[in-house]
């Protein structure tokens, strides 16, 4: 069968593409490589949609849940991988959990049963030069990557890709921490400092020695770390003084409340244009989530952090999304490609779903002619797409799940209590707008016929 559009890879983000594409009447070869003798050393089986690690997709409460939230918006839109999750739902309280093997089997044979998609077993080495959108993960093979990279000017990444943690703004305690840049240098509100004396840092210093890490897979213990993305735990290690000569110098910081310089600094930078997000200067760590949250909630100042995304280290390989993708994820040096899923640097299943979907629409409507704008800010998939294609900051851009964090401030007075419901409340109503304009209704009709005209 002749083709309209490549796809490459066929995880989540590849298989909820191709099924949108193909919803709206275009022919599309689906490239897979597990299943032609090429392997990852990450997946089990070669059905589409693989599960590799949790069988949960996470929340699936959409009235105060940002995750639940994008559920309920890719049920909207007629999100193949959330029709089959639903089917194999299994038991997890307010979580969508799945069976995943009968998971991966049911969306293997959707694909494999469309007549308008023709799934391929082959390994793809460069890039093409027809429609296409690459969404290989994580784990793209060696060969394809050092083609993105020769295309985008910078080099395929493998590596132990190190993540700070990211906390909200708005729970941190700014009675003990300050705006400062180190010697008041910059704009003054640059970073927010929160300080430690000798027996805090003593105490933090040593948690993060006792600390329980996360082990390495085996497939990963090769991959060499990240250039200055040393964890902090592993620094810790050096010296009882090796943090506070590196990501927690209180050099040339003040303190207000005494005017000298504390014996250690923890600094938070802002993480996304909005300000809403900090990330914790220099904390990518290997420590499993529940001693982060227990240990960093120590740090005065962070003592109710809410955490956006909590520190990690694997391998990973991504690109610089908000640098190199237009706002349609098109690749801005060859507008013929474009990329989905966690190679964008979104985290999480559900997440890579989400940005295949809008990769698929997307390419539809250029294809047939028409033009698709992207969801509003205000809704999940909205939130998510800004991030990854301009909201986030280029030079600290690390891979995210969708989060409050990401969506514009709730203005106005209100109670933190309430401040989930109106974003999710908001998110719905801007959703329902923007597929009730009868431009998004025209080009949405035939991959979500079922929508109804209140949707």
């Amino acid at each position: 069968m002749t083709h309209d559009i490549h796809v490459i890879g066929g995880g989540l983000a590849g298989s909820e593409a191709a099924w949108q594409l193909a919803e709206a009447g275009l022919k599309v070869r689906l490239s897979e490589m597990r299943g032609s003798g090429e392997e990852t050393p990450a997946h089990q089986t070669d059905g589409l949609a693989e599960l590799v690690c949790s069988n949960s997709f996470r929340s699936d409460d959409a009235e105060a849940n940002a995750v639940g939230l994008l559920h309920q918006e890719l049920r909207t839109l007629g999100s193949l991988i959330m029709r089959q999750a639903d089917i194999h739902r299994v038991p997890a309280g307010s979580a969508l959990a799945v069976d995943r093997d009968n998971f991966s089997a049911s969306v293997t044979e959707a694909i494999d049963q469309h007549p308008n998609i023709t799934l391929v077993r082959e390994r793809i080495d460069a890039l093409p030069d027809s429609p296409t959108i690459i969404a290989t993960g994580p784990l793209t093979a060696a060969s394809l990557a050092a083609g993105i990279g020769a295309e985008t000017g910078r080099e395929a990444l493998a590596f132990f890709d190190a993540l700070a943690p990211i906390v909200h703004r708005d729970s941190i305690d700014m009675d003990t921490a300050w705006f400062a840049s180190r010697w008041d240098k910059g704009e003054g509100k640059d970073y927010i400092n929160c300080p430690m004396d000798k027996d805090q840092y003593l105490a933090f210093h040593q948690g993060l020695i006792d600390g329980e890490k996360t082990p390495f897979k085996e497939w990963e213990k090769d991959t060499p770390y990240f250039d200055g993305c040393m964890p902090i735990e592993v620094m810790a290690e050096r010296g009882v003084d090796t943090l506070r000569y590196g990501p927690m110098k209180p050099v040339g910081l003040d303190n207000p409340k005494t005017g000298r310089w504390p014996h250690a600094v923890v600094q938070l930078r802002q993480d996304n244009a909005q300000g809403t997000l900090w990330n914790i200067v220099g904390f990518q760590t290997k420590m499993k989530h529940a001693d982060q949250v227990r240990l960093f909630r120590t740090i005065p100042g962070l003592e109710n952090a809410e955490f956006a995304r909590l520190g990690g280290l694997h391998r990973n390989t991504f690109i610089r999304s908000p640098e190199l993708l237009d706002e349609t994820l098109r690749l801005k040096s060859r507008p013929n490609i474009r990329f989905a899923g966690q190679i964008t640097g979104c985290e999480g299943y559900i997440e890579s779903c989400g940005i295949g979907m809008l990769a698929g629409l997307f390419a539809a409507a250029e294809l047939t002619g028409k033009a698709l704008t992207p969801p509003p800010y205000a809704t999940a998939l909205g939130a998510l797409l800004g991030h990854i294609t301009g909201g986030a900051e280029v030079e600290t851009y690390q891979p995210m799940n969708v989060n409050f964090g990401l969506f514009p401030p709730i203005t106005g007075r209100t109670k933190k209590a309430d401040r989930k419901r109106m974003y999710t409340d908001r998110g719905r109503a801007a959703l329902a707008e923007w597929l009730n304009s009868p431009r998004q209704q025209a080009e949405l009709a035939d991959n979500s016929p079922e929508l109804a005209p209140s949707a």
